[in-house]
């Protein structure tokens, strides 16, 4: 994306402002999960208060809010007396999600064979195109929201929604992982083909066949970390770059 976080943020804040919005914690915590969905936010990023309430044109109170919630989402960490940070998950923890992740999607993807309606079906396939797009055009944050999406879609249509809401914190999990564990020097992490081979799958009710798919995919995925302990800390203004004009 050709603009920074901060721009982003502070044209739809002066956006807002014009015509009388109230910038809310809930629009706080949807920019900040999703920066760090992106891997825009890696983990140990630290999160001021005064920083993200001058960057988001509100009060601590309400970045306090916003906050309480991305720790109860385990998108942040917060310690009495410190400043909060982007979470950085234990490479226990790291196999752990991704083991958790793979039963549960899994299981999804099985139920979930030869039950989808024409419509659902042609929106993955949409999205699985746009990922094949957005890698090919070199845009990597429009990559992993393409393919967050996809996943995203499957934990939503879940027949058993026990499962969907479980999936639905896995990916968030697993794209904290991936931002801190990935491969130094690692593009991106597009697994060619592997969401065309589970659509095939869904599409034909191949449950066990959509199983193996994400079960392979997820697999693969994994097999690109580099689980050795490193330092991933970031200045959160290095990230958010200039102040927009």
């Amino acid at each position: 994306m050709s603009e920074s976080w901060q721009q982003e943020v502070l044209a739809e804040v002066k956006a807002g402002a014009k015509i009388g919005a109230r910038v809310t914690d809930q629009h706080v915590v949807d920019k900040i999960r999703k920066a760090v969905l992106t891997q825009r936010l890696p983990p140990n990023t630290r999160l001021p208060e005064v920083t993200l309430g001058e960057i988001f044109g509100v009060s601590r109170s309400v970045i306090r809010k916003a906050l309480t919630r991305l720790d109860a989402d385990h998108v942040i960490t917060q310690a009495p007396n410190q400043v909060a940070r982007v979470r950085a998950p234990s490479i226990d923890e790291t196999r752990e999600t991704f083991a958790a992740r793979r039963l549960v999607e899994g299981e999804v993807c099985a139920l979930l064979a030869g039950q989808l309606k024409p419509a659902q079906l042609k929106a993955l396939e949409k999205l699985v195109q746009a990922e094949v797009d957005a890698h090919g055009a070199g845009d990597e944050p429009a990559r992993i929201e393409h393919s967050l999406a996809i996943h995203h879609m499957l934990a939503d249509l879940s027949p058993n929604r026990v499962l969907g809401n479980f999936l639905t914190d896995l990916v968030l999990r697993t794209s904290i992982v991936i931002a801190l564990y990935k491969r130094e020097g690692l593009a991106s992490c597009f697994l060619k083909g592997d969401h065309t081979r589970l659509l095939k799958s869904l599409r034909s009710g191949d449950g066990e066949g959509a199983r193996k798919a994400i079960v392979d995919h997820l697999n693969s995925l994994e097999h690109l970390m580099d689980l050795s302990a490193r330092d991933a800390s970031i200045d959160l203004m290095s990230i958010l770059g200039q102040r927009a004009s």
